[in-house]
């Protein structure tokens, strides 16, 4: 963002590289994650304020690994290398990465350290405490300018300093919870040693926001994709206060909508000052479905029929120029970017069709987690059902029913789903849990209901804490509040006899099962 300090988080591959970014933007600092092919010619006229190298899984030494230009070290600015980032400091700048082949000096998690204070990054903080490590390589021998600034009983080189150029680097991860003092240890590192005031907000992000998106859309028409959803609803306040009555929303219910859903969508809108657009759509895409049961497929097929009737709709408002959406942080990352894996493609990014009939499409939240877009809608004025509503995947209970999709699925879906929210509300937890819902398998299996056989589908119940929804860990929900729901789907819900419960973190699991 123009206007803002900056930091680069340069991404080698590690699998924590957003969460970096994460704890970047905690301490109300902005950063953004580029690809360490990135020319350093661009990454100097991003004029940053600091850089953090990432982690990874490749060896440093090896020609096919991510490498980086030694020019990087020549442009005065603070650089922190966390783990590969590490090794690709030492090994970059002159000194030696070994590899731990008989293990005797690998580490991986939770692990004593302890720290040299007169180092930045550790200067007031407890001189010895629990970091987490994870790697195989280690340094050996530190580049000429380099000393130790904490250590491990296996790491002599667990944290390393060259104060003269701030340079500093750490072979554990702090941008981990597990790493006790790891969010104050950047905290230094971004202040102490940066230089950086914290001016990122979420006040300074609307108005900011709101300026470019004026000077963008001039006088043209705007047609914002609503779900109803915090994403796309902030994004519907954010438009509105830039461009006025240039906007109009279009709802499309696509048929894979939670029960009622549709019509409360349609309700939390009519006072607003907008023009409201709903488009009930869901013949429309159970066809395109039919007969599709791999995933990807479904995400593509959607994300395109999507981008069909916004152009159908854009064409009955006269000439419209601009396509909105509520694509957010992480739905960029898993969807793939650079060298990034693709984990799945979400309807509004990777599912896009090649060709889009609009001049250019917008995406406001393109660079905010999922924290950041409630703190954004709070800035905005909207209510607290709006912005603390259940995140909802845009192709809906399509993906939350595994394999192919019928008529009978999703009514059969949309009220076991009903049930286990109005328990997670009965119990007070709607607050504690992040995001909770239910999942329809295509297995079935054999129960007894009043004294009979039945061979009927298995119902899985997901419920995740998170604060980013990059990482996330299975809710503790009491077993008396599972057992509820549970009791009541079975009875009130046709064609389910059994109810299992997901215990899956995230990693390895994604949040969604499809």
């Amino acid at each position: 963002m123009d206007g803002h300090e900056k930091v680069l988080v340069i991404d080698f591959g590690g699998q924590y590289n957003q969460l970096i970014a994460r704890r970047v933007r905690e301490h109300n600092i902005y950063c953004e994650v580029v690809p360490y092919k990135t020319p350093i010619e661009k990454i100097k006229a991003e004029n940053p304020k600091g850089i953090i190298f990432t982690g990874g899984p490749a060896s440093v030494y090896l020609d096919s690994s991510p490498h980086i230009s030694k020019e990087i070290f020549e442009l005065g600015v603070p650089i922190l290398g966390i783990c590969y980032g590490a090794q690709l400091m030492v090994y970059t700048l002159g000194g030696v990465i070994g590899k731990a082949n008989d293990n005797s000096l690998a580490e991986f998690g939770r692990t004593e350290c302890d720290f040299d204070n007169s180092c930045a990054l550790f200067n007031g903080l407890k001189e010895r405490s629990v970091v987490w490590m994870s790697h195989n390589d280690y340094i050996e021998q530190l580049p000429e300018g380099f000393r130790a600034a904490a250590h491990s009983a296996k790491c002599p080189y667990g944290a390393i300093e060259n104060p003269e150029k701030k340079f500093y680097a750490t072979q554990f991860h702090p941008e981990v919870n597990h790493t006790e003092q790891g969010f104050e240890m950047l905290g230094k590192f971004l202040f102490d040693v940066c230089g950086c005031k914290g001016d990122w907000t979420m006040s300074s992000y609307a108005q900011t926001a709101i300026e470019e998106i004026r000077t963008k859309v001039g006088d043209g028409k705007v047609l914002l994709a609503l779900s109803g959803g915090v994403d796309s609803s902030v994004a519907c306040a954010l438009l509105s206060k830039a461009v006025g009555n240039q906007l109009t929303c279009v709802f499309v219910d696509h048929g894979f909508m939670r029960k009622n859903e549709g019509d409360e969508v349609e309700k939390a809108f009519a006072d607003w000052d907008v023009n409201f657009v709903r488009v009930n759509a869901g013949e429309r895409f159970i066809a395109k479905l039919s007969g599709i049961s791999e995933p990807e497929q479904k995400r593509k097929l959607i994300g395109e029929e999507f981008i069909r009737l916004f152009e159908e709709e854009a064409k009955k408002i006269g000439k419209v120029d601009f396509l909105v959406q509520g694509t957010i942080y992480p739905d960029v990352i898993e969807s793939g970017t650079g060298d990034a894996a693709v984990i799945k493609s979400h309807h509004n990014v990777g599912g896009l069709p090649d060709y889009v009939d609009f001049k250019e499409i917008i995406e406001p939240l393109r660079l905010l987690f999922k924290d950041e877009v409630r703190k954004l809608g709070t800035e905005l004025g909207l209510a607290d059902y709006l912005v603390w509503r259940q995140p909802f995947p845009g192709p809906g209970l399509a993906i939350r029913i595994i394999g192919e999709i019928t008529r009978e699925k999703l009514s059969i879906l949309q009220d076991a789903d009903l049930i286990f929210r109005e328990e997670i509300v009965n119990a007070g937890l709607d607050r504690d849990i992040n995001q909770y819902f239910a999942v329809l398998t295509d297995m079935r299996s054999v129960g007894v209901m009043g004294d009979g056989r039945t061979y009927d589908y298995t119902l899985a119940l997901r419920a995740v804490t998170t604060s980013d929804f990059m990482t996330a860990d299975f809710a503790r929900i009491p077993y008396d509040v599972l057992e509820k729901a549970s009791v009541r789907i079975v009875n009130e819900v046709g064609h389910i006899n059994r109810v299992c419960y997901d215990i899956t973190s995230k990693p390895p699991a994604t949040i969604e099962w499809e």
